[in-house]
């Protein structure tokens, strides 16, 4: 009856420290993402789901305007100028060890308002995961741009998947059919991305 007992006790500390390491770990994690027609929120949402931690919406001080052919124009100056815009988000990115970083491809650069998070806190020895939705033209340079910005981090292999053509008037592209397809994809660059751990 000892011995059962005493067997009960050891099950049920190592229990308590193994979920209690699994939270650690989801504790040090960081999802944060810019979305304007809300593809890179989906899968920014299918990460979370996956590996857990905070998930955190950049916003700015001052948002884009809606028009698309106005948001082109201002996005392009700021590329041309250097313009980093104000962020209303605030991150206690002194938190985690892990950051998964969401954005759409824009003009096939890196959207300024990711920029201006980069360059504003400080990554050193973070590991940084990019991930990317875009209208069928791929990363652009905004992969390189993310090195680029966070030179003292460990980043690791980024993921990248098609979503809406905002120009053509399609927005939420990542849904039904799609959004099971994207999920699959991203299981399979999780996978990858050892060692995390992933729930089932």
């Amino acid at each position: 009856m000892i011995v059962t007992r005493l067997i009960f006790i050891i099950f049920l500390v190592s229990g308590i420290c193994g979920a209690q390491g699994s939270m650690d770990e989801s504790d040090n994690i960081l999802i944060v993402y810019l979305s304007r027609t809300n593809n890179t929120k989906v899968v920014a949402e299918m990460i979370h789901e996956k590996v857990g931690g905070d998930l955190v919406a950049l916003e700015l001080k001052n948002p884009y305007p809606a028009d698309y052919q106005s948001i082109v124009k201002q996005v392009a100056e700021e590329n041309r100028t250097g313009f980093l815009p104000p962020l209303k988000t605030k991150v206690d990115v002194d938190k985690y060890d892990t950051i998964f970083l969401g954005f759409p491809t824009w003009g096939m650069q890196l959207p300024p308002p990711v920029k201006s998070f980069l360059t504003r806190y400080d990554f050193e020895d973070k590991t940084v995961i990019p991930f990317n939705t875009n209208a069928g033209y791929g990363i652009g340079s905004s992969f390189r741009t993310v090195e680029s910005l966070c030179s003292d981090c460990n980043i690791l292999e980024g993921f990248s998947v098609t979503g809406g053509i905002e120009r053509d008037g399609i927005y939420l592209a990542i849904k039904g059919k799609r959004k099971v397809e994207v999920r699959e994809l991203l299981m399979e660059w999780l996978e990858n991305l050892k060692p995390l751990t992933i729930k089932n």
